[in-house]
């Protein structure tokens, strides 16, 4: 069942004008070298002074300017027991385990409906997921490299599936029997990336805050999904989450997959979930049931950060990791959309 949790607040302080970033970066779908399930079992906890940082963020505008909106956390519980993760095997190079276990969604009824319509690709070569009828939720390293805004996000788009009308099946029909959807492009008005990330992606602390909305210029109309707050492991059935995107080595085809968490910090689910580059910036959700109805509804957990590299006791080692939305960053997220706190309160 999805429980209601009281929320902090997330309330803007003051706001910065900053230079203009050089759009210079390489987009990176995979990322080297970030703290793993050992090192995150070693951060301590951070202090409020240390959220206030890492929780303000940077907006870019679609004319390249710039802004950095310091922020106050208000009505924080504080967890005392600080970056737990439960003991889990480590395992070998790779991306695909064994079978590969995702499916290629092909049927238009499917496509241009809920959960999969959701799902929405981000130029710079992510995937995404509708958060509102103006929002877009995908991982901040899709923008940003902890450096530089990557080549491309100065002008982001962002495709919404779109499945071809009658009058021009004939020249697409080999495209539609393989699957293949057409986008339709939608220029995005501002980004928001939360401070923790430009803390370096070496730092300790910044794949915790690998996420990022985006507003788009005109709404889209389509039913999106809620955000919800992530709950532990076994809270979930089966230990089950589901995503979906736009997978590089199944070019112009959605890509769905479920699989089960095998670990998790505070902040990350580490899982062994079939995915390949491309559907970086997912959004990761669960289907529970409507407190005091029957109704099962389905809402955004976490935001699949990607295939990432580690070094764990000397040693390279990989993982498919997600960013856990925490009641925190349900504040921060939803004070994107809303541009107040007053629609946050609960979640």
């Amino acid at each position: 069942t999805w429980h209601l949790k009281k929320i902090p607040q997330i309330v803007s302080k003051r706001t910065f004008s900053l230079d203009t970033p050089k759009f210079e970066a390489q987009t990176k779908l995979e990322l080297n070298s970030v703290c793993g399930i050992e090192c995150q079992r070693k951060l301590p906890v951070p202090s409020l002074s240390d959220l206030k940082d890492l929780l303000s963020y940077e907006t870019v505008f679609e004319n390249g300017t710039r802004t950095l909106t310091e922020v106050n956390v208000l009505g924080l519980v504080h967890n005392p027991a600080g970056n737990t993760t439960t003991q889990r095997s480590s395992r070998k190079k790779r991306q695909v385990y064994g079978t590969d276990s995702r499916f290629s969604i092909y049927d238009r009824r499917f496509m241009t409906n809920f959960p999969f319509n959701t799902a929405v690709k981000i130029s710079t070569g992510c995937s995404g997921i509708l958060v509102s009828p103006k929002h877009v939720l995908t991982a901040a390293h899709c923008l940003h490299n902890g450096k530089d805004y990557v080549k491309g996000s100065k002008r982001l788009r962002v495709g919404l599936m779109k499945m071809k009308s009658r009058g021009d099946g004939r020249k697409r029909k080999g495209a539609k029997r393989n699957g293949m959807p057409s986008f339709q492009w939608t220029r995005v008005k501002s980004t928001h990336i939360p401070k923790g990330w430009f803390k370096g992606v070496s730092g300790d602390v910044a794949m915790d805050y690998d996420y990022a909305v985006l507003e788009l210029k005109r709404p889209h109309k389509r039913k999106y999904m809620e955000l919800g707050i992530s709950p532990t492991i076994k809270m979930m059935p089966g230990s089950m989450i589901h995503f979906s995107g736009f997978d590089n080595d199944r070019s112009g085809q959605l890509v769905y997959r479920f699989c089960s968490i095998s670990d998790e910090s505070n902040d990350l689910f580490y899982q062994y979930c079939d995915a390949e580059p491309g559907s970086t910036g997912s959004g990761v959700y669960l289907r529970l049931k409507e407190p005091n109805k029957k109704k099962w509804k389905r809402k955004i957990i976490a935001v699949y950060s990607g295939h990432q590299w580690v070094d764990v006791n000397g040693e390279q080692q990989d993982y498919n990791v997600a960013v856990r939305i925490t009641p925190l960053k349900y504040a921060q997220i939803c004070f994107w959309i809303h541009g107040n706190d007053e629609n946050c309160a609960r979640g």
